[in-house]
């Protein structure tokens, strides 16, 4: 990166999205300011500004213009820096068209049915939502498969596009493991995705950026016991418009 190449990346240190984007700075070896944002107060005028439609993190900020959403900007980084580290989407088009597709899928399914699993009004959604999770991780275990053909990445020998996309993940998925006991990528059922799962989280570039996953733990049961709590109180609120 020149000296005229500025780097900015504005991101909240629990967002897997925001992580997608560090997991792709930190394997092409590139240096940016990262500035923390309050997401849940007050945006700042830079965020407001830089995503006024969304207004969502992460946004990278390269020279003063804005890019936003964490799959587009994985992809501007292996784009505008195709020579530094190792290319994160394949130049074949077809293979590209494949590897979006499995990043697409990561979004639409697995995304999904986590945030169902966790955030599910009664225990037969969360239960419906572990069920998908579980489904999506089988789909993604033959992904795996044959994307690596036999390799440690769906990129191959080196980090790729979906990796990169699931990478943002693993922090949360560990997290989950440890506060429901179970094992979200299962050794017995997905035993490629599993060992996938370690060997990413021990490459030097994914610790550099990876959040602390017991801050997540916590992080997840103060949100349920707010979400408790206003669980709570809008029963009372029922209940006193029922009887009075």
């Amino acid at each position: 990166m020149t000296g005229e190449d500025e780097l900015k990346l504005l991101g909240m240190w629990a967002s897997p999205f925001v992580l997608r984007a560090r997991l792709a700075l930190s394997f092409k070896g590139l240096r940016y300011e990262y500035v923390e944002e309050e997401i849940f107060g007050n945006k700042s005028e830079l965020l407001l500004k830089s995503n006024p439609i969304h207004k969502k993190v992460p946004v990278l900020i390269h020279n003063g213009k804005p890019i936003c959403e964490s799959q587009i900007i994985v992809q501007y980084i292996d784009e505008v820096y195709g020579a530094a580290g190792p290319s994160l989407l394949p130049t074949d088009p077809y293979d590209r068209a494949v590897t979006r597709f499995w990043a697409a899928y990561i979004d639409d399914k697995l995304f999904s049915s986590f945030m169902m699993m966790i955030m599910g009004k009664t225990e037969e959604e969360k239960a419906e939502g572990r069920k998908q999770l579980f489904a999506a991780a089988e789909t993604l275990e033959g992904a795996l498969e044959e994307c690596s053909e036999g390799k440690p990445f769906f990129g191959g020998d080196n980090v790729g596009f979906v990796d990169i996309a699931l990478g943002g993940f693993v922090a949360w998925v560990l997290a989950r493991d440890r506060l429901s006991g179970l094992k979200h990528f299962d050794a017995d059922k997905t035993p490629l995705l599993a060992a996938w799962l370690e060997r990413f989280s021990s490459l030097n570039e994914t610790k550099a950026v990876m959040p602390d996953v017991e801050k997540l733990v916590e992080l997840s049961k103060r949100r349920q016991a707010q979400a408790d709590a206003a669980a709570a109180v809008v029963q009372e609120e029922e209940a006193v418009i029922l009887f009075f």
